[in-house]
């Protein structure tokens, strides 16, 4: 169902069949960041789908961080985003950003952030790589600013991606039961 669910988020153009599991983690202790390395450049795509959390507690929600092959330099990155809360829009474009590779949900709630990424021609060395996000949450009505965001990001490198590693915003940590999933496209 969910690859369902992907394929038709995703690149319309890929069936449900070209996705292929390269690695899984599920946070069993709180940690700070999530690393996928040694990816094979054998896909024509990634995309992460990511349930999260996060240990703070001072905001409703965290932005998930990128940073492709140990790549931390704000300057090489872009992002532009849609968001709505069922009550307002809003748009934004951020240049030195890292940011919008999905949100978290706040500590001691019952809710996580969902996502899903894709990773455009991640091995492509003639251009940049671009990436989409769509990620939301749902607070319950704890919260007022239930939101869901379509995000695109911009990484100003001509390198394959080899590795991805994803932090917060706020340095804080992935609490328990959060879970990433990366995945090839054919």
């Amino acid at each position: 169902m969910l690859n369902n669910i992907a394929a038709l988020v995703g690149n319309g153009a890929v069936a449900v069949g070209d996705y292929e599991s390269i690695q899984t983690v599920t946070v069993g202790t709180a940690q700070a960041s999530i690393a996928f390395t040694s990816i094979p450049s054998t896909y024509k795509h990634l995309q992460i789908r990511s349930i999260a959390q996060c240990s703070t507690n001072t905001s409703p929600w965290q932005r998930i961080v990128v940073a492709f092959n140990s790549d931390t330099t704000n300057a090489n990155y872009a992002d532009h985003l849609l968001q709505g809360n069922g009550s307002t829009a809003s748009a934004v474009a951020e240049t030195s950003s890292r940011k919008g590779f999905g949100l978290a949900a706040q500590s001691g709630s019952t809710y996580f952030g969902a996502n899903i990424t894709d990773v455009l021609d991640y091995a492509n060395t003639n251009k940049y790589k671009t990436s989409r996000t769509l990620r939301g949450f749902d607070s319950n009505g704890v919260y007022t600013n239930q939101i869901i965001t379509l995000e695109s990001n911009l990484w100003m490198s001509t390198a394959a991606i080899s590795s991805i590693t994803l932090t917060l915003e706020d340095s804080s940590n992935f609490n328990t039961y959060s879970s990433f999933a990366l995945y090839g496209v054919k």
